[in-house]
């Protein structure tokens, strides 16, 4: 599992999946497609901003509201390389693992953690290094199984390739 370093968008508490990839384009299970409305509703510029492995990082309840696979889809093929959040809905945190999309538990560094700081997180240790201002964070990282299901791209591709 690679780690990332980018530059952080912070978003506040309760982003519903709505929010992060909004209804009216779920027309389209096209992962490209979706990326080019993420975050739309909440900052319009996000995807001419965000670069690949830029994070997110977020208050409680990222991802709440309904079940469908398209948020963390359009998350990660807008280039984010992992989403940081004091905790995150039961059914999102699914959906990420089972698309390859790393996501990290720290409340402490989501508080210590300013919109544009460049962040470098450690997958392998749970490290994560806010650059910006010296500081650091430990988030739990992930259990082995789960990080392959990750380094495969998600669940289906880990099943294939006999993870």
């Amino acid at each position: 599992m690679e780690n990332v370093q980018g530059k952080v968008f912070k978003f506040k508490d309760n982003v519903d999946t709505d929010v992060i990839i909004p209804a009216r384009y779920l027309n389209t299970a096209d992962p490209e497609e979706l990326a080019l409305h993420c975050m739309e509703d909440i900052d319009p510029n996000f995807v001419k901003k965000v670069k690949k492995n830029d994070l997110i990082v977020a208050g409680w309840n990222f991802g709440c509201g309904s079940s469908r696979e398209h948020a963390p889809l359009a998350i990660k093929e807008a280039g984010v390389g992992c989403v940081i959040a004091k905790s995150f809905a039961r059914i999102f945190y699914r959906n990420s693992i089972n698309i390859g999309m790393p996501i990290l538990e720290c409340k402490e560094a989501v508080d210590g953690i300013e919109e544009g700081d460049e962040v470098h997180v450690d997958f392998k240790t749970g490290v994560i290094h806010d650059l910006s201002n010296g500081k650091s964070w430990q988030a739990e990282p992930f259990p082995e199984f789960i990080q392959k299901i990750i380094d495969a791209g998600g669940l289906m591709l880990s099943i294939r390739e006999g993870n």
